[in-house]
């Protein structure tokens, strides 16, 4: 099968590198979708992003638009850096030699030149359209609640085994009892001292779940009992807590402009593309 766009013959291999390249991520997001429906419709977009990156590729070439060979070849030699063996590459760009795989940079970055040249002239976001998305989407901006903790830690491995290390950290949790400070115990005591074993804040999800079934349970200025995770053994202790909350629309001012910035050139390659497909003669054969 080949489709043939404006004359310009698209071979069966280009549209089979376009699939593989989409594989991984289209696979991890469809995971539940029917294996056959899913094939088909990673075909589909296969073609698709073929076909409009040649149609991009006729435009610029149209308007005479080119890259200088010297960016060609500085392209090229990154590139080159890049893979041990010069084959894998060729192979990845669908090419045989260096001579053809400066062709298909050029025209890619031709095509690259071309869709900054669309996006060139769009105008900033509005204050009133970044206010509008922050009020329509306030809850993707919300945090989760954070902890702000600090432990001592005695790994169990080849250095110490698991009776040497509860040893330890019952003599590390008996001097905190008996009114030691958590951080000077820290210092003595902990196989991770950075920071006086202050992790800073976390959120839930972000350390493993036997940690983290403590320290959501502690209130600020308490410490735990000594406690197991798959690293070792631990004492903890939390120095504030923060719930969930929305931030500021300045907090996230920047956040929203870049989104909505994206968004724009979206639309107006979209919009571009369009075009031009509905200009275009393309069939399959």
């Amino acid at each position: 099968m080949a489709i043939i766009v404006n004359g310009e013959r698209i071979e069966d291999a280009a549209i089979k590198q376009e699939v593989e390249r989409l594989r991984p991520r289209y696979e991890e997001v469809f995971a539940e979708k029917d294996v056959d429906e899913r094939e088909a419709q990673l075909l589909d977009w296969s073609k698709e992003n073929v076909i409009e990156r040649v149609l991009l590729g006729q435009e610029a070439e149209k308007r005479g638009e080119t890259v200088p060979q010297a960016e060609v070849e500085s392209a090229l030699a990154k590139l080159m850096e890049q893979y041990e063996d010069p084959q894998k590459l060729y192979e990845d760009l669908n090419v045989e030699n260096d001579q053809e795989a400066r062709e298909v940079l050029g025209r890619q970055m031709a095509v690259e030149k071309k869709l900054e040249d669309i996006c060139e002239d769009l105008p900033k976001p509005s204050q009133s359209d970044i206010e509008r998305y922050y009020e329509q989407n306030k809850e993707q901006f919300k945090s989760d609640e954070q902890v702000r903790v600090a432990h001592i830690v005695k790994y169990v491995n080849w250095q110490t085994d698991e009776e040497t290390a509860l040893s330890l950290m019952k003599e590390a949790h008996d001097k905190l009892r008996s009114g030691a400070t958590f951080e000077a115990v820290v210092d003595e005591y902990t196989d991770c001292g950075d920071s006086g074993g202050d992790l800073g804040y976390v959120f839930r999800g972000q350390m493993v779940e036997e940690f983290e079934d403590v320290v959501f349970n502690l209130a600020p200025g308490e410490i735990s009992d000594v406690f197991r995770t798959r690293f070792g053994l631990h004492i903890a202790k939390v120095y504030d807590r923060k719930p969930p909350a929305v931030p500021s629309l300045e907090e996230v001012k920047q956040e929203i402009v870049d989104g909505l910035k994206e968004q724009m050139r979206g639309q107006a390659v979209d919009e571009f593309i369009d075009g031009l497909r509905s200009r275009a003669e393309i069939e399959e054969v």
